[in-house]
């Protein structure tokens, strides 16, 4: 049986950004991850603690919806969920400063448009 498991975060991150290859999967992503982080706001400003179970269920449903119906993968969290989850943030910081597709290039990810949705298949 061969250990084919990813043993550095190094080797970790250009695999996340190939399982994020479809500027849709990215999309549902950053909804999630901006609505997560509203979540947190609410839950700074409220001391509400249900707030941060809906930073949880907010932030990882969309994703999901991304990787099931248009990825058609399995999330990564799944199977690395701490480098997933600090991933999911840089991917989202390095879209809005502009440093994504520089990051997708290098990862081996054909360009594609950084947030165009395709239409049609």
């Amino acid at each position: 049986m061969s250990d084919n498991r990813i043993k550095s975060y190094g080797e970790f991150w250009p695999f996340y950004l190939r399982e994020h290859a479809r500027p849709v999967t990215r999309v549902w992503h950053y909804c999630g991850t901006t609505l997560a982080l509203a979540c947190l706001a609410a839950l700074a400003a409220t001391g509400a603690w249900p707030w941060l179970v809906g930073a949880l269920l907010i932030g990882y449903g969309p994703a999901w919806i991304g990787h099931f119906f248009f990825e058609k993968n399995k999330p990564a969290s799944f199977k690395y969920p701490f480098w997933s989850f600090f991933s999911d943030f840089r991917m989202y910081f390095a879209f809005l400063s502009g440093t994504l597709g520089r990051e997708l290039e290098r990862a081996g990810v054909p360009a594609q448009g950084s947030m165009s949705v395709p239409l049609a298949k």
